[in-house]
């Protein structure tokens, strides 16, 4: 079984949250400042190099200035019908 961070949910739920990103018209670089980490942190996530859990994706949301259900949201309209985890 592949590990969960690269099966296509995971990769759906990294695409949404390079979108909602890129949507807010927010740089790496600049998320990176609002989170308090270094660029590397955003760069990471976004390719799949490490995961984000639940309070990193709400941080992550704030720091965009997006509400964390309506991108979750966006998450949920992006999964495949059926997944493994």
């Amino acid at each position: 079984m592949p590990r969960s961070v690269f099966t296509d949910a995971y990769a759906a739920f990294r695409d949404t949250l390079v979108a909602v990103r890129k949507d807010a018209g927010v740089t790496q670089i600049e998320l990176a400042e609002r989170l308090g980490k270094p660029q590397q942190f955003v760069s990471k996530y976004e390719r799949g190099d490490r995961r984000v859990d639940l309070i990193e994706f709400v941080a992550v949301c704030r720091a965009l200035r997006v509400d964390p259900k309506e991108a979750f949201a966006l998450v949920l309209r992006r999964l495949p019908k059926s997944f493994d985890i």
